[in-house]
């Protein structure tokens, strides 16, 4: 088990060299810390504690000032932690990016789902509506709230209230590609949560197995092929060439019609002196 702290930038797509096209969510990972190990004979549980996106001194307090001083870093905005891991393996104030995960890996995307409001129930729990006529008097309504003999409303029945705002985790989600140079992984298909919103990856609970990493298309590759270049040269000299032929074809007969023959010409004279 291993895990990281995100931020979620949005979705994009890209192209495997097979022709296929993959929708993405790209999320950004600054430098993590390990701000607290927590082990069983201490806590009662093994646990790491991460930390991202650095505040100022002033935006913070004390209290969490002197926590991550103790791992000898500046105030973090988000702390984290990640349950089943092996805690030898890390030690306090090590900073960790996103190499930690590999394309082909699964994960598990966990974040906090958009706020939508007070919403009705068919908005909410996908209920259907009533028939619109003006007399039928039931167009969005709840319903019938239960049966006649408790003359109560049963714990657990579907009615309006808040939607969204909630923890929520998508499963089995596969990392497309690690870009480590500007702290981005890709991650297949959606993820919960608002752009800019933190996002815990951890390994795959059900299905941590890693799959065959699909290759990407780099356009950068494509851009620069010289193969495009020649064929523009060979097409550029070929239309010079060819416009001289044009010019001589039109030339030649108008030459022909300015310088009559001889023989009109002692024609002519002949007519003359008659």
């Amino acid at each position: 088990m291993k895990g990281i702290l995100g931020k979620k930038i949005g979705m994009t797509q890209v192209f495997t060299k097979d022709g296929k096209l993959i929708p993405v969510t790209v999320i950004e990972v600054e430098p993590n810390v390990v701000t607290q190990i927590k082990t069983v004979e201490k806590d009662g549980y093994d646990a790491i504690q991460l930390g991202t996106d650095t505040v100022r001194a002033k935006i913070s307090n004390k209290p969490k000032m002197g926590h991550t001083k103790k791992a000898n870093t500046e105030p973090k905005r988000f702390l984290r932690e990640i349950r089943g891991v092996n805690v030898s393996d890390y030690e306090l104030g090590q900073v960790m990016n996103v190499s930690v995960f590999e394309p082909g890996e699964m994960v598990d995307v966990t974040g906090t789902s958009k706020g939508k409001g007070f919403q009705g129930v068919i908005k909410r729990h996908n209920q259907s509506r009533g028939p619109m006529g003006h007399g039928s008097q039931y167009h969005r309504g709840v319903g019938s709230l239960g049966t006649m003999r408790p003359m109560r409303v049963i714990p657990g029945k579907k009615m309006p209230g808040q939607m969204g705002n909630v923890r929520r985790t998508v499963q089995n989600l596969e990392v497309v590609e690690v870009d480590v140079e500007n702290n981005l992984i890709l991650i297949k298909g959606n993820v919960p949560g608002p752009k800019k919103g933190l996002v815990i990856i951890k390994t795959a609970v059900k299905n941590p197995t890693k799959k065959d990493a699909n290759e990407l298309v780099n356009y950068e590759e494509v851009v620069e092929q010289p193969i495009e270049e020649t064929v523009v040269e060979e097409t550029t000299e070929e239309a010079v060439q060819e416009e001289p032929k044009e010019e001589t074809t039109e030339e030649a007969p108008a030459e022909e019609k300015e310088e009559p023959s001889e023989e009109t010409k002692e024609e002519k004279e002949e007519t003359s002196q008659e």
